[in-house]
């Protein structure tokens, strides 16, 4: 048999009962099922993977001291040029 899904529902007496027409029905309602089935693992699996990549934390955080004393230097500078401190 070419569908093994079909043969697993039914006995094989069943299946050669049927006309031609129900077997094609029939057949074309397992593959539907498997393959939303399969796109819903599918989705599930692309999801899982997309929050793994999120979780990873940042390789190199910036420290705030450096830049505390790069602004600091840049308002001394500025107050001097407006010649506000002399």
């Amino acid at each position: 048999m070419r569908w093994p899904l079909a043969a697993t529902l039914f006995r094989k007496d069943d299946l050669q009962k049927m006309d031609v027409l129900k077997k094609r029905r029939l057949i074309a309602a397992v593959a539907a099922v498997y393959s939303h089935l399969r796109s819903q693992e599918e989705q599930q699996l692309a999801m899982a993977a997309a929050s793994q990549r999120m979780v990873t934390p940042p390789v190199a955080a910036v420290s705030l001291w450096p830049a505390s004393g790069r602004q600091a230097t840049m308002e001394m500078r500025r107050l001097l040029q407006l010649r506000m401190i002399r």
